[in-house]
């Protein structure tokens, strides 16, 4: 089965001050986004899949910088594979923050083991990018235990075996449990040509990156 990945969720602009006070609106405001997760849509199969509830932590278990960056791979090759949604923090009192409470609404996908080719990742640190590139010749970047928490994704997959509809703490196939009551879905294995991230978070078991190179440049991937 294959479709056109084209997961977008809209996110806070981050360039205002964060406001430091614990005032009640502040805080009513975090517990609010904490409290309950709408309208995700999950990728590759249909726009309209929706994360009902969440609370807690999804993905990567750290304090995400609040600056997105972009991944990019010409082809990716998964075996295991989950996907749920979720809200990754900001540390606290962030400049990235903006008016947001320090939390990024996410879609988590979790790969147990992927390889990918071309595999460029990117980040504006305003005027020029941090580049990362690898996996441009025979041997192509792998990684165990994937996980990436995204904004945007978009693509053309295939999907094997995949379960749409599982409750986010059910799932087996890559090893990663979501919250309770979370809408999530996996499968088997999956394979996205044209691969486009926008990302808060990545983690990995194990990362191996042939031919790796590391510059500053004018163009993003």
């Amino acid at each position: 089965m294959a479709s056109s990945v084209g997961t977008t969720s809209e996110t806070p602009e981050s360039g205002s001050t964060p406001e430091v006070s614990d005032s009640p609106a502040r805080r009513g405001r975090v517990r609010g986004r904490r409290a309950a997760i709408m309208a995700v849509p999950a990728v590759a199969i249909t726009a309209g899949l929706a994360i009902l509830t969440a609370e807690g932590a999804l993905g990567a278990q750290f304090a995400i910088s609040g600056m997105a960056f972009t991944v990019t791979a010409e082809s990716l090759d998964g075996t295991g594979f989950e996907q749920f949604g979720g809200l990754d923090n900001m540390a606290d009192n962030s400049p990235n923050a903006g008016d947001t409470g320090g939390q990024v609404l996410v879609v988590t996908s979790a790969i147990k083991s992927a390889t990918l080719s071309k595999l460029c990742q990117s980040v504006d640190l305003g005027g020029t990018n941090l580049k990362i590139e690898a996996g441009s010749g025979e041997k192509k970047v792998e990684a165990t235990d994937l996980t990436t928490d995204s904004t945007e994704m978009s693509g053309n997959a295939a999907f094997r075996n995949i379960e749409i509809g599982n409750d986010a703490s059910t799932l087996t196939k890559a090893g990663v449990k979501g919250p309770l009551g979370v809408f999530s879905q996996q499968a088997d294995t999956v394979h996205i040509d044209n691969l486009r991230q926008t990302n808060y978070a990545t983690t990995a078991g194990v990362f191996k990156l042939p031919g790796l190179k590391l510059s500053f440049s004018s163009k993003a991937c």
